[in-house]
């Protein structure tokens, strides 16, 4: 049991995630909130703008949930396994968890109709999982530095 426990926080994220792929978190729900926040900061925007800002901030997300997944299931594998997590294995075990839960993930929003599965998510989702990786790696660089 005391093994599982610090896979809670790494669950509950991926339920989270599970949870934004569906319909809730669709492009046409997304838009809901978007496109009036940059009328209201720009009302002559045009529509292409607004088109290209909800891509990059969609994008964005992938980034950061997956970022903030690979430190869950980083923190997770060290305290359950224990060890210095810093190995090439390590960070690979790492990456694939999050690879294939990136994988998962755009399977389940085949079968949502508001959604639509991509490869080319699935590869920001696992570059977002590498940029968490990174910087908890600067952070800890950062860190031994100033001991």
């Amino acid at each position: 049991m005391w093994r599982f426990k610090p896979w809670l926080p790494v669950i509950v994220w991926m339920g989270v995630i599970f949870y934004a792929s569906t319909d809730i978190g669709s492009t046409q729900h997304t838009s809901r909130i978007i496109r009036p926040l940059l009328r209201w900061f720009k009302p002559d925007i045009s529509e292409e703008a607004i088109h290209d800002v909800q891509v990059c901030i969609r994008k964005s997300g992938h980034v950061s949930e997956y970022a903030v997944l690979a430190v869950l299931v980083w923190w997770a594998r060290r305290k359950a396994f224990g060890g210095s997590g810093w190995t090439r294995k390590e960070i690979g075990v790492v990456l694939a968890i999050c690879a294939l839960y990136a994988t998962s993930d755009e399977i389940h929003q085949i079968f949502v109709p508001s959604r639509g599965a991509s490869p080319w998510d699935v590869l920001i989702d696992t570059g977002g999982a590498s940029v968490g990786m990174l910087i908890l790696w600067a952070v800890g660089r950062l860190r031994r530095r100033r001991s």
